[in-house]
């Protein structure tokens, strides 16, 4: 497939596009600052495409694309437990669109490697399927990337803690508890350098290495 083509038309508003904008809610949620925004990828040269009737079978084709509406960046970023896909303008950085990434929000042509679908969706739950379309395979891997490795941390950061036996036993002291420690008879040591030297007149001490180690520099 071709790469995308830019529009010769002007760039359309989310309204004019007829596109659900969650941008309201996504600038509000900038003002709290304890909340720590990870940005996963930018891109800085997409397409938006309106998509005619869905095919009964075979999944979607970006071929079949002729109607664009807008071109910009896309950016993948992270708040709280939320990965989301914004479409910004690349001039006064205006979020055009917002995709919250979740089971069926993001879909691959079936055509091309560099088309996907977006789950266009607002804060009162309207939605609309959007085609999203890159000039460049590296672009669309990259995309598609950081989506995976975000879903991915995700689901690691779900698993339950897999707690070993034994960690979970309290080994501490309680109140009123002692510890007795025997110490062998004074006089013992003596006892053992007798049988010690007692060894060697018997034969049992090792011979010395014939291959010794060199002496080292003083």
């Amino acid at each position: 497939m071709p790469s995308a083509k830019k529009s010769k038309s002007k760039n359309l508003t989310a309204e004019e596009a007829g596109v659900p904008n969650d941008s309201t809610a996504y600038l509000k949620s900038l003002e709290n600052e304890n909340v720590v925004e990870r940005v996963r990828c930018v891109i800085r040269d997409a397409h938006v495409f309106k998509l005619p009737p869905r095919p009964s079978a075979g999944g979607w084709r970006g071929a079949d694309w002729t109607e664009e509406v807008w071109q910009g960046t896309v950016k993948v970023t992270e708040r709280d437990d939320v990965t989301m896909v914004l479409l910004v303008d690349q001039t006064n950085g205006k979020i055009f669109a917002v995709c919250p990434v979740k089971e069926g929000a993001v879909d691959r042509c079936v055509d091309s490697s560099r088309y996907f679908v977006l789950r266009i969706e607002n804060q009162n739950g309207r939605h609309m399927f959007i085609g999203l379309a890159f000039n460049e395979r590296n672009d669309a891997f990259d995309f598609n990337t950081s989506l995976e490795d975000s879903a991915r941390e995700r689901a690691k950061a779900n698993e339950p803690v897999v707690q070993l036996p034994g960690l979970d036993k309290d080994y501490s002291m309680k109140e009123g508890e002692k510890i007795t420690v025997k110490i062998g008879k004074l006089g013992s040591g003596n006892k053992e350098k007798k049988k010690s030297a007692a060894g060697k007149k018997g034969g049992f001490a090792l011979k010395p290495s014939s291959k010794d180690t060199a002496r080292r520099a003083g």
